[in-house]
């Protein structure tokens, strides 16, 4: 057991001695390395110190005076409360101003999605509220002293041209939406090439259109979309083009580059945003009558209450009630021609015998008075009391233009065709 003891104790000895050598080389390196002075190194010996910096004493003030913008739109339902609080607004004085005061009223009527701008202070009171109001101006709502005051500044405009191309796939106002098109820009390509297309039938899938168009902006916010400048109008091949020219600067009409007046003396349709539910045939089943007999017109369906237009200038020869027709409006024409407008649900104000109308005047609404099965304006187009296919009829054109204007006309016209030619084969669907 003695020995055994004797044994174990050499065997950690040796391994002492063993660990002791091994580290001699760390050692000495770590040892090397102290001995070293800092100076041989190449480092800096600096001095820490401390020393206290005076703030400068404006720099409350300075925080004070700072001013925040903020931009909100007005949501479905606001009060003055609602607004304000997401306006970051904490400013009793300016709360009460805008629930109360008169000049303020127009805040407290500003429609749904309005964008009002509000610059506030470090501690949330209004020093500033501004958004637009009629024709483009500005409100301006600010804080003069310890008082609000309302002052509306007249409108900023600028008038910025935008061109859109499109494709039909399914319907035109589909295509305009897919290109960013407003829908009164939508609409106006319908009534400058109505004459030239039925848009109920003709249209079919790869018709393409441009269209150059106004927007007016005030301060930078869109106001409205103008009028459509320039177009072109590629159906089933053929292409059709469309320029608006002013001869007066007063009055303006759309012409072919040419110079003849795109303008018919009738219109295609009284209705807008319609289908035609019924064509003209000498053999249709009546569903009311439930016999097979002539329409000698075209039905137009829409809702109920849609606003009916006279298709050109005349003089009102009937209004009233006629048989089948229901309120029934005729107007007479030039040339022997009149048009009829059946099924109203009523007139327009003051429509009375001998009464003149203009194109696009609204006459009457879509009914279904008489014998009808749903509402729908049923239209005619007589000659010499004769119905015509008011889809298919040709239709007379308005004056081109005049010798005088012509130069300046073919200048503008010479302007946008180029434009038009240009974007004719690119396969842009915006293009600013």
């Amino acid at each position: 057991m003695l020995t055994q003891n004797m044994i174990n104790q050499e065997r950690k000895n040796k391994l002492r001695w063993f660990v002791t050598i091994s580290t001699l080389p760390l050692l000495g390196v770590v040892t090397a390395f102290g001995l070293v002075p800092t100076s041989d190194l190449g480092l800096n010996t600096g001095k820490i110190s401390i020393e206290e910096v005076a703030l400068p004493g404006n720099l409350a003030a300075q925080t004070a005076s700072t001013t925040f913008w903020r931009t909100e739109r007005t949501q479905a339902g606001d009060t003055v409360a609602d607004l304000m609080q997401r306006l970051n607004i904490k400013d009793a004085a300016a709360s009460d101003y805008l629930r109360n005061n008169t000049d303020s009223k127009s805040f407290r009527k500003l429609p749904s999605g309005q964008e009002v701008q509000a610059e506030i202070d470090a501690t949330g009171a209004l020093v500033s509220l501004r958004y637009l109001g009629n024709q483009g101006s500005q409100i301006i709502i600010k804080k003069q002293r310890d008082q609000f005051t309302t002052e509306t500044v007249a409108a900023q405009l600028e008038k910025r041209l935008f061109v859109r191309t499109g494709k039909i796939k399914t319907n035109l106002y589909e295509a305009t939406d897919a290109a960013g098109m407003p829908e009164s820009a939508a609409n106006q390509l319908t009534e400058i090439f109505n004459g030239d297309i039925d848009f109920h039938h003709d249209l079919t899938r790869g018709d393409k259109f441009t269209a150059v168009y106004e927007m007016t902006y005030s301060n930078g916010a869109l106001v409205s979309a103008g009028k459509i400048q320039a177009a072109e109008f590629i159906n089933q091949g053929h292409v059709y083009r469309a320029v608006l020219f002013s001869a007066d600067g007063k009055h303006s009409d759309y012409y072919t580059p040419e110079g003849n007046s795109l303008k018919k003396a009738f219109l295609r349709s009284p209705v807008a945003f319609s289908r035609v539910s019924s064509g003209f045939t000498t053999a249709r089943f009546h569903p009311v009558l439930n016999q097979w007999r002539a329409h000698k017109g075209t039905d137009f369906a829409a809702a109920m209450g849609t606003p009916i237009k006279a298709t050109a200038n005349g003089v009102v020869a009937f209004a009233g009630s006629q048989n089948g027709y229901g309120k029934l409006i005729v107007l007479k024409h030039s040339n022997s021609v009149s048009t009829a407008y059946g099924h109203m649900s009523r007139f327009a104000k003051d429509m009375r015998n001998g009464k003149r109308v203009a194109q696009g005047d609204v006459i009457g609404y879509v009914g279904r008075t008489g014998y009808a099965t749903g509402p729908h304006c049923h239209y005619e187009y007589r000659i010499n009391g004769q119905q015509h296919d008011p889809l298919r009829v040709a239709l007379p054109n308005t004056q081109p233009i005049t010798s005088a204007s012509k130069a300046k006309f073919k200048s503008l016209a010479n302007n946008f065709t180029a434009r038009l030619n240009q974007l004719r084969n690119t396969n842009l669907a915006k293009l600013d």
